[in-house]
């Protein structure tokens, strides 16, 4: 009882953090809740490139959807919508110029040496050395001794060691460092430069804070395969409105209301401690949505509706396999220990499978549907925690381990207790079932 009581305590103090954090945490919401910003891409030829192939263009949207994380945005939609064209679509984004300036940016990092073997000063004009971006592994914003923003870079293995190799032969001499085309710094090599890292000043006087920042984040992200051009920008209103997402919300309390009403009339007793791990349900998976953050779009919502259903499905199971061990006349405790473990294989089964489907979706889904996949996934897990470990703990403290004196209260008559093993002869047989006599 003592465990007992522990457990109820700690659930209390999860229903408490998880309110703190629905309070103080705001809930981020799709573009089809809260509108946002609506770009057209368009993948251009160059000198070198003469045709956009397929293998291109998905490369091209693979590095469009790392630069939107790098903003920190979710629930973004990047599709190919022709040959040449993705359609970016980012949900409440408060400065869309930045965006626009953001994704149409080449992010193209060369270093280069003199023309002229024996040029020490760079005069003769630079060739590429064949090291670009590709071979960076991260960046990063730091300071120089004089207090200058810098970018730092960190190479790759195979980065490092072109890196090794351009330094020990440019001893003496300069080396160009080039982004997006423009000659950032060119530093006298020292001595060769072996640990695979190094830095771009931004010339004499230094990045500002938000150019270095811009910097970093583009060469995380990646370079574009192709030049992309954004050829058509809007701002979208949101889908739904203010007065569907309010229609869903009643829509969404009415559901649960109706459900609550009939777990209490059927099972009465049970059934509004079911209702009680519910809330405590909602209130868990809200505050999760908000830690995570995960964006909420009405596929999302979608979700997290579905999952309530599944953890209300478990109570269900329970309950049932409880009042089947009542009717062969078991103790309560005997009878809500056996009913939960009797009911826990159909649980567990059931959600993962429905947690293999939804990481599937979640890997192989668009942005939408990995929404869907994700709302639902944490909903599950968490059903299964409310529904195991919340309902079992309120029922053993509520209802103790002595005889069931009040059938009623599991919608059960006291006529049923016992008719499973009426065929029962001894006492011994009988105690062996745990049935009372």
């Amino acid at each position: 009882m003592k465990n007992k009581k522990l457990m109820f305590w700690f659930i209390i103090a999860l229903v408490i953090a998880a309110a703190v954090i629905i309070v103080k945490k705001p809930t981020k919401l799709g573009l089809d809740l809260v509108g946002g910003s609506r770009l057209v891409l368009e993948a251009q030829t160059t000198d070198t490139i003469a045709k956009i192939t397929p293998d291109m263009m998905s490369s091209l949207q693979f590095a469009i959807e790392n630069r939107i994380n790098a903003l920190g945005v979710a629930e973004t939609v990047v599709q190919q919508t022709g040959e040449k064209r993705l359609l970016v679509e980012i949900p409440s984004i408060s400065d869309p110029a930045k965006a626009k300036e953001f994704l149409g940016e080449t992010a193209e990092l060369e270093f280069k040496k003199p023309k002229d073997p024996n040029d020490q000063y760079g005069t003769s004009g630079w060739v590429p050395t064949g090291l670009t971006g590709k071979d960076v592994r991260k960046a990063l914003i730091s300071t120089n001794p004089g207090g200058q923003w810098v970018v730092s870079l960190e190479f790759n293995d195979k980065g490092a060691k072109k890196f090794g190799q351009l330094t020990t032969e440019l001893v003496g001499k300069p080396m160009a460092i080039f982004f997006n085309g423009k000659e950032q710094s060119s530093p006298v090599i020292q001595e060769p430069i072996l640990g695979g890292h190094a830095q771009i000043s931004g010339g004499d006087s230094g990045f500002a804070y938000e150019e270095a920042k811009k910097t970093v984040d583009l060469l995380n992200a990646g370079a574009l395969p192709v030049p992309a051009k954004i050829i058509e920008e809007s701002l979208v209103g949101p889908t739904l409105g203010a007065d569907s997402i309010a229609k869903s919300k009643t829509a969404g309390v009415i559901g649960i209301g109706l459900v609550m009403i009939f777990m209490l009339v059927y099972y009465r007793l049970p059934g509004l401690i079911a209702n009680i791990a519910l809330i405590i349900y909602s209130l868990l998976v809200f505050a999760i949505f908000k830690i995570v953050p995960v964006t909420l779009t009405l596929a999302g919502i979608a979700g997290f509706i579905l999952s309530i259903g599944m953890a209300v499905d478990a109570n269900i199971l329970i309950f049932e396999r409880t009042k089947e061990e009542l009717k062969a006349g078991r103790t309560l405790f005997t009878a809500i220990n056996t009913g939960f473990d009797r009911a826990f294989t159909s649980i567990f089964d059931s959600n993962m499978t429905t947690i293999i489907t939804c990481v599937i979706l979640y890997f192989l889904g668009t942005s939408l549907v990995k929404g869907f996949a994700l709302t639902l996934i944490i909903g599950v897990v968490t059903s299964m925690f409310t529904a195991i470990t919340v309902t079992k703990n309120f029922m053993h403290l509520l209802f103790g381990a002595g005889q069931l004196k009040h059938p009623g209260w599991f919608g059960i008559k006291q006529s049923e207790i016992g008719k499973a093993y009426e065929a029962t002869e001894t006492k011994k047989e009988k105690a062996k079932f745990g049935i009372l006599d």
